[in-house]
């Protein structure tokens, strides 16, 4: 491989389970309704696995509608990168799972774990493969069966959560640059406002009320979205030479459509130019964002050439994003 070998993304494909959560649903579980979920979330339904089946599975999946959509082959992956924090086990891992499923010999394999940012972990690693010369073809999956971590009592939490997974393909190609800028940052003294516990039940000295189902402090996040993405979005485009102007398209982490056009007014970024997953598919965590351009690409509204600023946020607490050429 040469210096002329630039990452960019050659294909793209999804997998939703077939079973369906309406807010309607919901009604019957736990005390909310339709209006109430629509105007607080804009979230109208969700999917949700199979109990036998997990990320690995969703992954699986997802990698299978990768090569069907897209006439592609996987046989020569140099590295599949799994982005969850609903992994099968603590080990093996989902990476390993899928890599042995289609028989990828020459692939090492990894999971990352950075919740709702975790994708753009994913493609920032991808790229950093290929720009080493580690690896010219890496599989990046956001695969997450939140479902099995979703407490479904308490209303505040299981009226967000779906299942999903999303494969894309990076490759070093012979192109001008796609990958165009990254930036992340974090604050882990706030990490107690979104867990899910597993060996230990404390964060930062703090006991976790639920075991290994998940919880968070949904105002205090809000309120940290709100007032710490404008700033690092700011800190992208100032690593990229770019101004917001430049953006065709804004692809945040699709957690609550009212965060998001909250953030987009804040901003004055056009909400029409913003792509989004959580209006039947809830928020899928890390899938969320690869989810919203997946759908986009099916509705024929990304065009080549077009710059797109992608930008998750979530437990850590962690954000971070990365502005790309199509």
């Amino acid at each position: 491989m040469n210096n002329k070998f630039n990452a960019k993304i050659t294909g793209i494909g999804a997998y939703l389970p077939n079973k369906k959560l309406t807010n309607h649903d919901l009604e019957k579980m736990v005390d909310t309704n339709d209006e109430w979920i629509v105007r607080r979330t804009g979230i109208k339904e969700r999917r949700i696995a199979a109990e036998s089946e997990f990320a690995s599975n969703l992954a699986i999946k997802a990698v299978e509608n990768l090569i069907e959509s897209n006439n592609v082959k996987i046989n020569d992956v140099d590295m599949v990168i799994v982005t969850t924090f609903t992994p099968d086990h603590l080990t093996p891992s989902v990476a390993a799972l899928t890599q042995g499923y289609f028989n990828m010999e020459s692939a090492g394999t990894m999971d990352l774990n950075s919740a709702c940012t975790g994708f753009i972990y994913g493609l920032c690693v991808a790229d950093s493969l290929i720009m080493a010369k580690h690896s010219k073809k890496v599989l990046v999956i956001a695969a997450e069966a939140l479902s099995k971590v979703v407490d479904y009592t308490d209303r505040n939490t299981c009226i967000l959560f779906g299942d999903a997974a999303v494969a894309v393909l990076v490759e070093g190609k012979e192109e001008k640059e796609s990958f165009l800028a990254s930036y992340f940052t974090s604050d882990g003294k706030l990490a107690h406002y979104a867990t899910c516990s597993n060996l230990s039940q404390r964060v930062n000295g703090q006991k976790m009320d639920k075991e290994k189902l998940f919880q968070q402090e949904g105002r205090l996040l809000y309120e940290y979205v709100l007032k710490n993405i404008p700033v690092g979005i700011s800190k992208l485009l100032e690593k990229s030479g770019l101004v917001l102007k430049d953006i065709d398209w804004f692809v945040p982490h699709s957690a609550n459509l009212r965060m998001i056009e909250a953030l987009c007014k804040r901003m004055n970024f056009p909400i029409e130019k913003t792509l989004i997953s959580n209006e039947f598919y809830g928020n899928t965590s890390s899938a969320s964002i690869p989810l919203a351009i997946w759908k986009a690409l099916n509705e024929v509204e990304i065009k080549p050439g077009d710059k797109m600023l992608l930008y998750g946020f979530g437990g850590g607490l962690s954000h971070g994003g990365m502005i790309i050429e199509w």
